[in-house]
């Protein structure tokens, strides 16, 4: 099973930026979709982006788009979510994961394997 490792997670100001990273191993990273999903306290998780197996192809909450930004290193094993204008309402624990098909993958429920997570805090 395709392990996920993530990094780059923190605490920032309203406003600010981050950028999330997510090494994969043990799989074959370059044939399905990953992602990113967020779990804030007391709340369900969702969904906030991912990008197809070829990186062609971005998908994105509502919440996030125009602000996030999904992108893969296939040589790498990697995908980053960089994060702009981060608002308090961003604030979670940002969960990488691997989708359970090559392209479009755009709930939470398209996602078969999990990184442990990362907190991401903005403060007003």
């Amino acid at each position: 099973q395709m392990q996920l490792v993530e990094s780059g997670g923190g605490l920032v100001q309203a406003g600010g930026s981050l950028r999330l990273a997510c090494a994969a191993s043990r799989g074959t990273f370059s044939s399905y979709a990953m992602g990113w999903c967020r779990q804030a306290p007391g709340k369900e998780r969702e969904f906030v982006a991912s990008i197809t197996y070829t990186g062609g192809g971005t998908y994105y909450a509502d919440s996030v788009k125009g602000r996030f930004t999904i992108s893969r290193d296939r040589a790498k094993n990697t995908i980053y979510l960089q994060m702009n204008s981060l608002k308090p309402e961003d604030t979670a624990v940002y969960y990488c994961a691997k989708g359970k098909y090559s392209v479009r993958v755009t709930t939470t429920s398209d996602f078969d394997s999990w990184g442990q997570g990362t907190q991401v805090t903005v403060s007003s």
